[in-house]
């Protein structure tokens, strides 16, 4: 998952901007993701979900790998997102990108994307960098109806993505070896969706799941070459990093 051969990107300093004012997302916008009912959702997810395709990521064409992280602010009427692009090579990250949107949508369990796709689209739209995958802080496959936010927005960007989640949606898993490394199928109607997968010996597992353009061999892979030293990936952690300065921000001001 480095390949070393590649000539190096451009470098850029790293985009600190968090969220200027607050600027919200122009609801005229016509993005898939603004809907505003459960059944408008369903239909939304049934139909990117036939666009789906799980086929091996090729490490030869990752370099640079984004990630996404969301929060809530206040009386969670509002949702912050932040999106790290990482270098493989250099371990170096080249830029990070922030955006705060309205809540349009309520809180339904298996319809992450909803709530939390606008402000991620609103701080893909302003990147330099594009990556070669996307790694989300949710599921892909491993959701009711195998469309978690991963997939989701890995269709509507058109980008391979995966999903690496801190806690179970859905599915049976039993418990992975206690090595890094170690991995547990995890099944959903007798079928696997993603897997549990040990990241640092001795620590709780991740979840991770394939999105779009990546499948789970390869999306385990991915998530295992970016831990180093935590249990979630190195660039999740830095975009997490973020979205708790936008609340810190939006707390103080």
């Amino acid at each position: 998952m480095r390949p070393e051969g590649n000539k190096h990107p451009r470098k850029v300093k790293p985009r600190r901007e968090i969220a200027g004012a607050f600027e919200f997302m122009d609801p005229e916008k016509p993005l898939t993701l603004l809907v505003t009912s459960v059944q408008q959702a369903r239909q939304v997810q049934e139909r990117l979900r036939s666009l789906v395709r799980h086929v091996p990521l090729r490490p030869d064409q990752i370099r640079l790998v984004g990630a996404a992280d969301v929060t809530f602010l206040g009386a969670k009427e509002m949702v912050a997102a932040a999106i790290v692009i990482y270098d493989m090579v250099s371990r170096e990250v080249l830029e990070e990108r922030t955006a705060v949107c309205l809540v349009r949508f309520p809180y339904v369990p298996g319809y992450l994307a909803f709530r939390e796709g606008p402000a991620v689209a609103a701080a893909w739209e302003t990147l330099s960098h594009r990556p070669d995958v996307m790694l989300f802080d949710g599921h892909g496959a491993a959701h009711p109806r195998r469309m978690g936010i991963a997939s989701h927005m890995g269709v509507l960007l058109s980008v391979p993505s995966v999903g690496c989640a801190k806690k179970r949606l859905v599915g049976e898993h039993e418990p992975p070896g206690l090595r890094k490394g170690d991995t547990a199928p995890l099944t959903l109607s007798g079928e696997t969706a993603g897997a549990a997968v040990r990241t640092r010996a001795g620590v709780k597992p991740v979840f991770v799941s394939p999105g779009h353009l990546a499948d789970l061999p390869s999306s385990i892979a991915l998530v295992l070459a970016l831990c180093s030293r935590y249990r979630i990936p190195d660039p999740a952690r830095r975009a997490h990093q973020l979205t708790q300065e936008i609340r810190k921000a939006h707390r103080e001001g």
